[in-house]
């Protein structure tokens, strides 16, 4: 790990990274990307050292409340998290300022800020995000190997229907002859319906890649699924979008089995619902994208 000074925290959708990097060794992250200039290794987790003090002078100068979304980019419950809590401290200021909040993470370490998080949801709105790639175990154990396996995350998801704390799931990527089946994404969707989900976000069967995390995806294939990496280069060539043989039958399962139990499979309402601040106490609704008060 090492520490620099931001100039910022929050963008101008009120997105924020309290990390850069990460170590979960999902094989297949877009964050690895060349695009994104990261200038240190991706496993050497960047911390901003001010961020807490940033944090707190932008939602002073906020003149209405918003939500406050973190984990586009780095999974903010990244093992170090237990020991520099920078999210704790976060979700204490979200709080207190009375915004909203919502996460996106593959980790269990969230329940650790349950208490918080519940106190942001009686008051507003907290929405937990969880990324659900595989039924299988073993699959998941080795594609997402030093995270949260999937059905920890699905206990997560779980615990925060009975605490009253709604939820989304990503259900990507979906790797080509890795988990690209209707047993898996059937595994998910029971899960889903279970859990009681608000909505489920795909935007296709399949994933992406670029410079960057191609060459380490492929490095991975290498090692876990030998002569993979031949079938990908002969179907896929450098495409960015690697879209699964079976996404048209898959799709169609999918909103299928969402349209029966209930689940938002929109993504762009899905989208509204988490950028849309709600205040219960009085009962009105704002959307945070045009609330920027930057």
């Amino acid at each position: 790990m090492h520490y620099v000074t931001a100039k910022g925290i929050l963008s101008a959708k009120n997105g924020m990274n309290l990390y850069r990097g990460c170590s979960h060794g999902c094989i297949y992250c877009d964050s690895r990307s060349n695009c994104y200039h990261m200038e240190h290794d991706f496993e050497d987790i960047e911390i901003k050292e001010n961020a807490i003090p940033l944090l707190e002078n932008a939602l002073k100068r906020k003149r209405k409340k918003c939500m406050i979304g973190t984990g586009s980019m780095t999974d903010p419950y990244i093992p170090l998290e237990l020991e520099i809590g920078y999210v704790r401290k976060a979700l204490s200021l979200i709080y207190e300022y009375g915004c909203g909040f919502t996460v996106i993470t593959k980790s269990n370490r969230i329940m650790r800020d349950i208490d918080l998080l519940k106190k942001i949801n009686e008051k507003t709105k907290c929405v937990v995000q969880m990324t659900l790639t595989t039924y299988d175990e073993e699959v998941c154990r080795k594609i997402e190997p030093n995270v949260s396996t999937t059905a920890e995350r699905f206990e997560v998801l779980k615990q925060m229907r009975d605490a009253g704390i709604p939820t989304v799931v990503w259900l990507t990527p979906i790797l080509p002859f890795i988990n690209d089946t209707e047993e898996n994404i059937s595994g998910i969707l029971d899960m889903c319906i279970e859990a009681k989900v608000y909505g489920i976000i795909c935007f296709g069967m399949g994933l992406t890649l670029r410079e960057g995390n191609r060459e380490y995806f492929y490095e991975q294939l290498d090692r876990l699924y030998p002569r993979l990496k031949e079938k990908y280069i002969e179907r896929y060539g450098n495409q960015y979008i690697i879209a699964s043989p079976n996404n048209t039958n898959l799709m169609h399962l999918f909103h299928k089995k969402c349209e029966q139990y209930g689940i938002i499979h929109n993504n762009e309402q899905i989208f509204n619902y988490l950028r849309t601040f709600e205040e219960k106490n009085i009962g009105k609704q704002l959307s945070l994208w045009d609330l920027e008060t930057r």
